[in-house]
């Protein structure tokens, strides 16, 4: 198509024309896998020159990192001294954030912050705030609209909290605060904007939100970790019969039926085998399957699993691994050579390196033998930094595959995609009955648990982890206080120590059935006495007025005819004059009615049980 509307030889082919074709694509709605694959045997022939982009998809993608000004000038500020005053400033944290920091800066200051203060509050021109402007902005920024679906099935907003609200009245302290203390230092620039900060340290305090963060951290952890062998076993079950699966239709002639494992499929004849795909189905007519990508989003699927859960990486650092990233250390001590992992800075800004235990050396082994080419070697393929906006140069790097006849990374949607269908079949279910969700950081706390639990002790593991400050790391361990449940029974195997033996003998046959017989003598026409074992009757068996008996609900009928009954005898009494009477039936009418208000009121008898997690659940949850 090039040399048709352009004219000349292949070599004359620029990265302009190249460019025209692509705009003529997205006017006339054609194009397809075929670009793509075009613009990589172009740069292979090496005419397209040394500065072009090794893939075509670094046209297709974003512009890459956009400028302070741009970041700025999207939310439209209609004050331009407040507008130059946050390019200014942003300028200024630049050096020491990474893009996508940045860009999230410049949303919660920008966007959510004086955006947001120019659509409600008109021409604002200062960031003097009076009290009740910062309140509503407090309160505004607190919720956000969310769509969802009615009954009927059509949108709706719904209003909901917004999960990083305190994170963003923290961007904006800061944003005052740094404004404050830079006027010391250059007062031409930025005395002018300094002002009293109106978001307080309080309003920022999340202290008890990271509790709640942790406590729900904690019991996800606590659900996976007993599960994780059985899902790395269904993963790998799942790996290796997708393998044989396609391996006996690749020995089968199209057209023909195979059976694997009590499984009977017939291979199809694709038409096309451009994607170089092995299509079955089952013979009665079944949806067809592509077995080729079946096995490939099966072994990555373990691939990813096992890796994330033998090293804890972040799912950042798993999708930059390389061939280079395996190497190996010979011990001072012994001479042995030692594999090691080495994971590139990420997060914090520092590699580290990582021992390779048997089972993960089996993993990478295999994605090294999966991804070779012909010659042996591990293709290089260019990918695309998501959070820094730019694409690196190429790299052998381990998760990569051949999509539309083009060797690249697998992206992390594509991860996160095969991750969660290989979850969903795995068919473990948690306790809302439900398929059990494991995201990629919950192998991070998973690994750390597991390694703490088993005496790695936490500075290793926060080394392993690549964490700054340890308190992060104990953060991820979410198992039961050993040391203070093993001190605890310790303290108590001591007390029983120092207590009389006799105290803890067997009880004979008549202590145990006097032990019964006292149960049994405490029920009684309307109730239950709760006097302590082994005392005797204080209040002569006058049991309507005894503050002891536990009324039985279900004797609420008799009571009724008992208090009845006293009202009567008290008007007798009154009638004929006998006041000594009198006196002692209200005492038993007092009591009385004591007994039915405590069975009105709903008093039950308290069961100390241990309770189940649907009483705790209702406990919990708020009433309607």
């Amino acid at each position: 198509m090039i040399l048709a509307c352009k004219g000349g030889l292949v070599r004359d082919i620029t990265v302009g024309d190249y460019l025209d074709l692509l705009d003529a694509m997205r006017d006339t709605g054609t194009g397809g896998a075929g670009r793509l694959l075009a613009y990589r045997l172009l740069h292979t022939l090496g005419d397209l020159g040394v500065d072009a982009p090794a893939t075509g998809r670094a046209f297709l993608l974003a512009a890459g990192q956009r400028s302070v000004e741009d970041l700025v000038d999207r939310y439209q500020v209609r004050c331009r001294p407040i507008r130059d005053l946050f390019v200014d400033y942003l300028r200024e944290r630049q050096p020491v954030l990474d893009y996508n920091s940045l860009a999230k800066l410049a949303g919660d200051l920008v966007g959510l912050f004086w955006a947001d203060l120019e659509r409600h509050h008109r021409g604002i021109d200062s960031l003097h705030l009076p009290p009740e402007v910062a309140a509503e902005w407090r309160q505004r920024v607190s919720f956000r609209t969310k769509t969802i679906a009615d009954p009927d099935g059509h949108p709706a907003e719904e209003v909901v909290p917004r999960a990083g609200a305190r994170s963003v009245m923290m961007a904006v302290r800061a944003f005052y605060l740094d404004i404050a203390q830079w006027a010391l230092d250059e007062p031409h620039r930025w005395a002018q904007w300094a002002v009293p900060c109106p978001i307080k340290e309080a309003h920022c305090n999340r202290a008890k939100q990271d509790k709640l963060v942790k406590s729900r951290m904690d019991q996800r952890t606590r659900e996976r970790l007993p599960l994780l062998p059985v899902l790395a076993g269904t993963v790998n079950q799942h790996r290796l019969t997708s393998a044989v699966l396609l391996e006996a239709a690749r020995r089968t002639p199209p057209g023909s039926i195979f059976t694997v494992e009590e499984q009977t499929l017939l291979r199809l004849s694709t038409p096309t085998a451009y994607t170089g795909s092995i299509w079955a189905a089952t013979p009665d007519g079944g949806p067809r399957l592509d077995l080729t990508k079946q096995e490939g989003d099966a072994f990555w699927a373990w691939a990813v699993i096992e890796v994330l859960r033998h090293t804890g990486i972040r799912f950042e650092e798993l999708r930059e691994l390389s061939h280079h990233s395996i190497t190996q250390y010979r011990l001072p001590s012994t001479g042995e050579l030692v594999p090691l992992l080495q994971i590139a800075p990420s997060k914090t800004g520092a590699e580290r390196m990582l021992l390779v235990g048997p089972e993960l050396a089996d993993v990478l082994s295999a994605i090294v033998c999966r991804i070779r080419d012909q010659s042996g070697a591990v293709p290089l393929v260019a990918s695309y930094d998501t959070h820094e906006k730019i694409w690196n140069p190429p790299m052998p790097l381990l998760f990569q595959r051949a999509l539309f006849g083009e060797r690249r990374p697998i992206s992390e949607g594509s991860l996160r995609e095969i991750l969660q269908d290989a979850l969903t079949g795995s068919g473990i279910y948690g306790p809302d009955g439900n398929p059990l969700i494991f995201t990629p950081h919950d192998f991070r706390r998973i690994f750390v648990t597991d390694a703490v639990l088993n005496g790695l002790p936490p500075h290793i593991a926060q080394i392993i982890c690549g964490h700054r400050n340890i308190n992060t790391t104990m953060g991820y361990k979410a198992i039961y206080p050993t040391e203070a449940i093993e001190a605890h029974r310790a303290f108590i195997a001591r007390r029983r120590a120092t207590r009389p033996s006799e105290e803890y003998r067997t009880p004979t046959d008549d202590e145990w059935d006097e032990f019964l017989a006292h149960f049994e003598k405490r029920k009684l026409s309307t109730g239950t006495c709760a006097r302590a074992f082994g005392t005797p009757c204080i209040h002569e068996h006058a049991c309507i007025r005894c503050p002891m008996l536990r009324p039985d609900p279900a004797q609420h009928a008799r009571f009724e005819e008992i208090r009845d009954n006293l009202l009567a005898r008290i008007a007798e009494a009154e009638r004929e004059g006998w006041l000594g009477e009198v006196e002692g039936l209200h005492v038993s009418l007092a009591g009385i009615r004591d007994k039915l208000s405590q069975i009105n009121t709903g008093h039950r008898r308290t069961d100390l049980g241990m309770p189940s997690f649907g009483d705790i659940a209702s406990r919990s949850s708020p009433a309607p």
